[in-house]
């Protein structure tokens, strides 16, 4: 019971301070299942400016995706929890994916070009990008520790939330988390 009023008198102040934030507590308010590790930050964090590259060299930053809702995954070809999550992650991209969101995969670390585009062969994913962060650069930055590692974004770049480890991101629980944060986009 104090737990409830706790949440619900937090909730409260937060939707007088900021409501943007008040949306961000309404969806951390409903996880449940594996989204019980999806940690939301009291407040954003910077996200990372360190370059990436694309598949085929070319330099990328997490600026370019400003703008939208990101759910940002870090990954590895070695991973095998990465495999478990990425056809979830790319069900999320089919359904979620467009103006207001992206879902944005980054190898970290030494990810061989050829083992990575097998990788997602294999699993049968055909919508996520193939980028990388080959010197791990940005994921140092982002103070990425083990893996898989997701945060989410919100449109001016921040850092909202973490979660480590994979989880069912395709479950009904995720995807309803989900909506509540690109609700608030279209409320405002």
């Amino acid at each position: 019971m104090k737990k409830t009023l706790a949440a619900l008198l937090y909730t409260g102040l937060v939707a007088l301070a900021n409501p943007a934030l008040a949306d961000l507590a309404k969806a951390e308010a409903m996880r449940d299942g594996d989204m019980k590790k999806l940690n939301f930050h009291s407040d954003v964090q910077p996200a990372g400016t360190t370059e990436f590259t694309t598949f085929e060299g070319d330099p990328l930053t997490l600026e370019q995706y400003e703008g939208k809702w990101v759910l940002l995954n870090f990954w590895a070809t070695w991973c095998a929890p990465c495999r478990k999550e990425m056809p979830m992650l790319s069900e999320l991209q089919t359904e979620f994916g467009g103006d207001a969101f992206a879902v944005v995969t980054i190898a970290t670390g030494r990810n061989p070009p050829p083992a990575m585009k097998s990788f997602f062969d294999e699993i049968g994913v055909d919508n996520l990008p193939l980028y990388r962060d080959p010197k791990s650069g940005l994921a140092r930055e982002m103070g990425v520790l083990g893996l898989p590692i997701t945060v989410i974004l919100n449109p001016e770049g921040q850092e909202v939330a973490r979660m480590r480890g994979d989880a069912d991101w395709a479950s009904d629980n995720a995807k309803a988390i989900l909506r509540t944060i690109l609700e608030q986009d279209t409320a405002g």
